[in-house]
């Protein structure tokens, strides 16, 4: 089996190759620079480090969001041409589990979060069980003012772009903890997607979208301008 696992759903672009559930190689940038420049020469040149063609591929996994609009798409977008054109199982994973999977430790709930702008965060809540990394708590937009309501007194870890909401969360959750590696892995999206479903039908991967889980202020008024207007997905609109 050859994977080919890559994220772009927010500043950091990260991708990986594995053989037989074997990490293979990893590339990883911090760059401000367009991902549409970087993300297809990245997976020409992780497949050619590899002596692959793209047809010897078997499997494609990608970050489905929360996170950028603009990352979303290129990143579902790919995968899904990748998927259909050449015949590849399509597995979705979600971009806060991949960051709550750089904490290892079972004994504390992990909430990763993203800024989504305006006081407001993507969260979620993971714990691992028994080696696999589980959700608890769904991912959701929602106001960073509620986030530590949720948490108790009991351990937790913080994850992600937490830095400009650390003192308030320090002060409302005296035992939270905050994770020194912040950065999306390509190299554990193969051990997150285990407990995904993979799509193998190719007319299925047409209904494979971005979970933004939110509207752009762009659609939201659009739709309120168009309340009887049908709802439909940008990425399977152009499909």
């Amino acid at each position: 089996m050859k994977t080919i696992a890559f994220d772009t759903s927010n500043q950091p672009l990260s991708a990986a190759v594995f053989q037989d559930g074997n990490l293979l190689e990893q590339f990883e940038t911090n760059s401000p620079r367009n991902h549409s420049e970087q993300l297809l020469p990245t997976i020409d040149h992780l497949l050619q480090n590899q002596g692959w063609q793209p047809q010897d591929l078997n499997q494609v996994i990608v970050s489905q969001g929360p996170g950028s609009y603009t990352g979303l798409r290129l990143a579902v977008t790919t995968a899904k041409t990748l998927a259909f054109t050449l015949g590849l199982e399509l597995i979705g994973i979600s971009g806060l589990a991949l960051l709550a999977a750089n904490v290892l430790n079972e004994d504390t709930l992990i909430i990763p979060m993203m800024d989504a702008r305006n006081d407001n965060v993507y969260a979620g809540q993971y714990r691992w069980q028994a080696g696999e990394l589980v959700t608890v708590k769904a991912d959701q937009h929602t106001s960073i003012h509620d986030l530590p309501l949720a948490v108790g007194a009991q351990a937790v870890v913080y994850v992600g772009e937490y830095q400009k909401f650390q003192d308030m969360l320090k002060k409302n959750v005296p035992q939270a903890q905050f994770a020194e590696d912040n950065f999306p892995h390509a190299a554990t999206m193969l051990n997150v997607s285990r407990t995904a479903t993979a799509i193998q039908a190719p007319a299925a991967v047409h209904n494979f979208n971005p979970k933004y889980l939110r509207v752009t202020q762009a659609e939201a008024d659009w739709q309120a301008l168009n309340p009887n207007a049908e709802n439909h997905d940008y990425v399977e609109k152009i499909k």
